[in-house]
């Protein structure tokens, strides 16, 4: 199937906003890693070296981008697609909020709690994206395992300090 130039621009451009978020978002976060981050407690059965985080989020971004896309190449007269669109940005803005929370305000107790909610709108996200796409939703399900093993990190590092 080819791609128009509206689909190429729109695939473009869920991209461009998933990572968009992405970089905000590590705006609070590149500060905080070699200080304030390096010095917590952090369970070491659990805790990957720094270098994994990057690559693995930019990789989620993109994944969320396509998403995005597809959730939007069907347009807002597909059954559901608007809840599912208005879910999707739910749990962008959770995103950029719990790296406010966590790193910016340097708070695992605020980031806990902001994780807790960005997994439940990431879950809400799914459900309501496979009505519109099932893959669109399937995209989504590695991004929503990483959150659960990033709630849980955070959930160690809340206890431990």
């Amino acid at each position: 199937m080819d791609m128009d130039r509206r689909d190429a621009a729109m695939l473009v451009s869920s991209i461009v906003l998933c990572e968009l978020v992405g970089a905000l978002g590590s705006v609070f976060s590149i500060a905080a890693i070699p200080k304030w981050y390096a010095g917590l407690a952090k369970p070491q059965f659990l805790t990957p070296p720094s270098w994994v985080f990057g690559p693995v989020w930019t990789a989620l971004y993109l994944m969320m981008g396509v998403s995005l896309y597809l959730l939007w190449r069907n347009g807002p007269r597909a059954k559901g697609a608007r809840a599912a669109t208005e879910a999707f940005g739910a749990q962008l803005m959770l995103n950029l909020l719990w790296s406010f929370l966590f790193f910016g305000l340097r708070s695992p107790l605020l980031g806990l709690a902001g994780i807790v909610l960005l997994w439940a709108a990431i879950l809400a996200t799914i459900v309501r994206s496979y009505r519109v796409s099932r893959a669109a939703a399937a995209i989504m399900v590695p991004y929503l395992l990483w959150v659960t093993f990033a709630a849980l990190l955070n959930f160690y590092v809340f206890i431990l300090n």
